[in-house]
């Protein structure tokens, strides 16, 4: 755990009591914590390893097949 001494503005310290007592937290810390990952799983996109995007790649040169009857292709039924 890393400890912060931080300064903000009376603006953000409202909006963190209001998130702490909303979603019933013990502190501030836990405030700041929750809204810093749900701004990180909004906000920020994970990259995609290069394997997969190559695998993307090769997967969208691949010969297809049209189907016209799902279940008979496929011995549905």
């Amino acid at each position: 755990m890393v400890k912060a001494i931080v300064n903000i503005n009376e603006d953000a310290n409202r909006i963190l009591n209001i998130v702490k007592s909303k979603e019933n937290l013990r502190d501030k810390s836990e405030a700041i914590n929750l809204i810093l990952t749900m701004y990180g799983k909004e906000m920020l996109e994970p990259e995609l390893k290069p394997e997969f995007i190559n695998e993307l790649l090769k997967a969208q040169n691949e010969k297809t097949v049209e189907i016209l009857d799902w279940d008979k292709h496929f011995r549905v039924g």
